[in-house]
């Protein structure tokens, strides 16, 4: 109880329908039941890489190259784009188009690929979504620019109504991605993970497409919603859709530039658990963080969420992590602020213990069961 009155129960990410816990488990039966299937591969003279399964790309091994593929969705974050139109006069569509593609390649590069080829999976409850002209041209294009800026080519997709399935005056955004790690070297997979590593967290650009069933949940506590100004000089609702980091050039520049990548993870769910995604038993020991963004600021005050559930779920202002050695931290981080404009440091150190995830400057352990799915 607090004085004066019951105690506020905060607004967490599972009181607000999603469960990591339950996705997980049925995530790790699927996982099982694809593993039986792999010997498939065999009839085309593949092989699968059996250690990329549980990471955010399926990988398998062909005669002169890894390839690998990823199917992943957009989320909830068209429906801020759709609130947020009348205050802004904007579809905002070009942004979460960036963002749908951003979901899908910046989980590809993580295992050392390069984006090809990009699908897109635009489903609807009701055909009269794509009447709105300046909505689907503005998805249209959004989605060609980003796969330009991931160096893919657009190769197709799938636009199916779903009456019934999908609210009528909603587009369920996804799409799926192959892309190929040549030379073989470039392969991440974490088995050149170890103790002296550094981790070198890159800027995200706000909450990406992450979190944004609760971000959503917070606009209705606000009495302005989504129109609420922030510091910044932005709404809240511009702020939450500001597009979501490509991350595939930078990559692509630091292996060209000789930094060698040991291990990668796209911060989105799960948030700063993801760090120990890598089935190695090592501690990820944070020293120094970023300063979240606004939104995330605005979130945690109206939602009383405490740290560790924040960093638990959100990225924080911290996109991409890269491991890698000390010595080339210096090189990766002029690469990223010279030709991106993105800020990145060495925010800590890989070493020996127990798989956990430790955020010195606020005092937080992730234990490796936090993180029922690699």
């Amino acid at each position: 109880m607090t004085q004066g009155g019951p105690e506020i129960q905060p607004i967490t990410y599972q009181s607000t329908g999603v469960d990591y816990s339950a996705m997980d488990s049925f995530k790790r039966m699927a996982q099982l039941r694809a593993r039986e299937t792999s010997e498939n591969l065999n009839y085309f003279g593949a092989k699968e890489v059996e250690a990329s399964r549980g990471e955010s790309a399926y990988v398998w091994e062909e005669q002169d190259s890894y390839r690998a593929f990823v199917i992943e969705g957009l989320g909830t974050k068209n429906k801020v784009a759709d609130a947020t139109r009348s205050i802004t006069g904007r579809t905002h569509y070009d942004a979460i188009a960036q963002d749908t593609v951003a979901m899908i390649v910046n989980d590809l590069i993580v295992v050392g690929a390069e984006p090809q080829v990009v699908n897109a999976y635009f489903a609807v409850g009701s055909s009269d979504w794509f009447s709105d002209e300046e909505r689907a041209r503005d998805l249209v294009d959004g989605w060609g620019k980003a796969c330009d800026k991931a160096g893919a080519v657009w190769g197709g997709g799938e636009t199916p109504t779903l009456r019934g399935i999908i609210e009528q005056d909603t587009i369920d955004l996804s799409g799926s991605a192959i892309g190929i790690i040549k030379p073989k070297e470039r392969l991440t997979l974490g088995d050149k993970l170890q103790a002296g590593d550094a981790i070198v967290l890159v800027e995200s650009s706000g909450i990406h497409a992450n979190g944004l069933t609760l971000a959503r949940r917070v606009a209705e506590e606000l009495p302005q919603g989504y129109a609420t100004p922030l510091s910044s000089g932005k709404t809240y609702g511009e702020a939450l859709l500001s597009p979501t980091h490509i991350y595939a050039g930078l990559v692509r520049d630091l292996f060209e530039a000789g930094v060698d990548i040991h291990y990668m993870v796209n911060i989105t769910g799960h948030g700063w658990r993801k760090l120990m995604r890598a089935e190695k038993q090592l501690s990820y020991v944070i020293d120094e963080i970023p300063t979240p963004q606004d939104e995330f600021l605005l979130i945690q005050q109206v939602s009383g969420n405490d740290d560790e559930e924040m960093y638990g779920n959100f990225n924080m202002g911290a996109g991409f992590a890269i491991f890698m050695p000390p010595e080339d931290v210096e090189k990766a981080q002029a690469i990223a602020r010279e030709k991106y404009g993105w800020n990145s440091g060495a925010a800590g150190h890989v070493e020996e213990g127990p798989k956990q995830v430790v955020i010195k400057p606020k005092n937080i352990t992730f234990g490796a069961e936090s993180l029922e799915v690699r």
